[in-house]
């Protein structure tokens, strides 16, 4: 019965593409399999539960044409739906389901195709569906992008920004697992257990750049592929435009031809309850499919709020990976990579000041570079340290911390009655030791700086002589009542600053 149910379909097909337009065509019944044909009964799977009820909300009558012509009056339709893929080891588990209406001639035009819709089918699935219910579009697809061609295999249609790129990525601790993780997606998108892809992080830590950069992989290496980037934004404006134009199909049938969709900033679909709605369709047809979804967001799944249970488990089906704040070496290897791609030159001394300043993320600090190098030219000036420190004072919104350590390193010395350099220098003499520890203890205290950027200004010592001093220094408040006194002496005037 195989070849039978394979001729019966070719010949439906037939009269299907005589009835709806091209790429609905390619999109809805170009993925449909024959199954089996027996005793007047079609069975046909389909991808996914919202493929199948896409069909029974939108195709029904075409489909009881198409069957009532090729197997008759008696020709009855069912669905064999993947609601798991398999594996290597396992084979994909399929659902049946049957549609309850003969294919008894062509169906009148005034039937409601929700009328119709015998499968079960959830009341927001309905909605959305029933938001779709505009008349057929004949023509080609109309792309939200408003691209003159419903796919084009360019940077321009993916929204994607070719500079960004995994060689330029400067690799470290801080996002050593999701760069890892995206690479691997990008050599096999869709294949490995990293689908969903969740980046998250905060601001200026290098999500947008890793997910894109995953996708220019993608493009370079898989031509074939469609791979789509979309701020979580310009998605919900997309969605809401098709309401508003009766072009919700359009929406949908564009972002399932999708093979890598990149969905930035998730967080912004919270309390977007019917963008969730379609998102969520979009997301399961795309996942069962095997295409590959990749996300951002500024928090992990667990602490997203407004977003639907359904939603968030989905999200958590793949791997979550986090950036962070980089670490001293990272930030090094940022700038030097700057420089090298900018053709800029930069002395040591500058880059290892601008590396332990900016600790907070990279795009404030690609800010200062920018700023600097536009300072070194209008002034037509070498770009030092005193430029850098100049730069830093109108980007970095707070007081800047170096001048805080300044002042520390200034008041302490004057306290104790030591050379200031000598702070900074290899000798061990008592009242210098201690006159540095106390200036590392409040440098810790009133400073943003990590305890090795506070080591690297005393002289460039380890950050382990920081946690000693630091500790030093708490056990003597503690033990010594004068000590506490001068620590005391000492807090007033770093409060008054």
């Amino acid at each position: 019965m195989l070849k039978d149910c394979r001729t019966v379909w070719v010949n439906c097909l037939r009269v299907i593409k005589a009835n709806i337009g091209e790429q609905s065509f390619k999109t809805w019944f170009q993925p449909i399999v024959p199954v089996q044909l027996h005793n007047n009964v079609l069975i046909i799977q389909v991808p996914s539960q919202f493929f199948y009820e896409w069909l029974e909300e939108h195709y029904v009558d075409v489909l009881r044409k198409a069957i009532y012509q090729e197997v008759g009056p008696e020709g009855r339709l069912e669905y064999s739906i993947v609601v798991d893929n398999g594996n290597a080891q396992t084979k994909p588990r399929t659902l049946n389901l049957p549609t309850s209406h003969k294919a008894s001639g062509p169906a009148p035009e005034a039937t409601p195709a929700a009328a119709l819709a015998s499968g079960p089918m959830s009341s927001s699935a309905r909605n959305v569906a029933a938001a779709a219910a505009a008349p057929q579009q004949q023509a080609t697809l109309r792309n939200p992008f408003e691209a003159s061609k419903a796919i084009d295999r360019n940077y321009l249609h993916s929204q994607l920004n070719h500079s960004y790129t995994f060689e330029n990525y400067i690799e470290g601790d801080c996002n050593r697992l999701s760069r890892s993780a995206g690479l691997a997606v990008a050599n096999k998108p869709g294949t490995t257990s990293f689908n969903p892809l969740m980046i998250y992080g905060g601001v200026g830590l290098g999500k947008t750049h890793l997910v894109q950069a995953i996708g220019n992989h993608i493009k370079a290496t898989n031509v074939d592929k469609f791979v789509l980037y979309v701020s979580a934004e310009k998605f919900t404006n997309q969605f809401i435009e098709s309401l508003r134009s009766n072009a919700v199909q359009d929406f949908a049938n564009f972002y399932l031809l999708v093979d890598i969709l990149i969905l930035d900033d998730v967080q912004f679909l919270s309390g977007k309850d019917k963008t969730q709605e379609m998102f969520f369709h979009i997301f399961n047809h795309l996942h069962q499919a095997g295409k590959q979804i990749v996300m951002t967001s500024d928090r992990p799944p667990r602490d997203l709020v407004g977003l639907e249970d359904r939603l968030l488990s989905r999200f958590k089906w793949g791997l979550t990976a986090d950036l962070q704040s980089p670490d001293f070496e990272t930030r090094m290897a940022i700038i030097q990579n700057k420089m090298q791609q900018d053709g800029i030159d930069i002395p040591p001394q500058v880059v290892e000041y601008l590396a332990h300043s900016v600790n907070t993320n990279v795009r404030e600090l690609e800010g200062v570079l920018i700023s600097l190098v536009a300072q070194s030219s209008l002034n037509r000036r070498e770009i030092d340290l005193e430029m850098a420190k100049q730069a830093l004072r109108h980007i970095i919104e707070e007081v800047e911390a170096e001048v805080n350590l300044d002042f520390i390193q200034k008041t302490c010395a004057e306290y104790f009655g030591v050379p200031l350099d000598l702070l900074k220098a290899k000798t061990r003499k008592k009242e210098v030791v201690t006159a540095r520890q106390v200036a590392m203890y409040f440098a810790k205290e009133h400073t943003s700086h990590s305890l090795k950027s506070i080591g690297h200004h005393f002289g460039g010592r380890d950050h382990s002589t920081v946690i000693h001093s630091v500790q030093t220094v708490s056990d003597l408040i503690d033990s010594d009542k004068s000590f506490r006194s001068t620590i005391q002496d000492l807090r007033k005037k770093f409060a008054g600053k």
